[in-house]
């Protein structure tokens, strides 16, 4: 049995155990379409980001900051595969190499597409620029709402999480 198949079966389990009725009309196709949004929502364990960072570096001699902000994503987290949604800012201090601004957002899809904790995601992001583009200095700025705080549990709507990781001097 192929894995979406597996996928699909236990989906239909969840949603007998639900007390629901998966062939009723509105739920025939729901576990082809949970298994097919759970991949798409988890393709950042497919993808590299070091091999997205280096199609696109450039020498440059500009050594001033160079930000990315707003670039908004979503993620699941990893205690009860609810959404996190949110914006990320990311700044670099060039050091003889920027990168093409479209793969900034592209990292940050890397990360954001797993199962994960928003700090985590903050501190993979920043280490996957400093490693790959060597920067003086990288800083990452996440603020997000997680819907397991807002949802469920304490119930809290609109609270929203705020993460940095720095790197790089101290004067950054």
């Amino acid at each position: 049995m192929d894995k979406e198949k597996e996928f699909e079966e236990a989906v239909t389990k969840v949603l007998e155990l639900l007390g629901e009725d998966p062939k009723r009309e509105g739920l025939i196709k729901t576990p082809n379409r949970v298994a097919k949004a759970l991949k798409f929502l988890t393709e950042g364990y497919h993808q590299d980001p070091e091999e997205i960072l280096n199609q696109a570096l450039f020498s440059t001699s500009n050594d001033e900051m160079v930000l990315v902000r707003d670039i908004e994503f979503y993620s699941m987290c990893e205690h009860h595969m609810l959404p996190i949604i949110g914006r990320c800012h990311v700044a670099y201090i060039p050091d003889g190499k920027v990168v093409g601004l479209s793969k900034i957002p592209r990292i940050v899809n890397v990360y954001a597409r797993r199962l994960q904790i928003q700090e985590q995601m903050t501190e993979q992001i920043a280490d996957a620029i400093l490693g790959t583009i060597k920067p003086k200095g990288v800083a990452v700025v996440v603020h997000a709402r997680h819907m397991c705080m807002e949802m469920r549990g304490v119930q809290k709507i609109n609270s929203t999480t705020v993460s940095s990781a720095l790197r790089g001097p101290s004067n950054f």
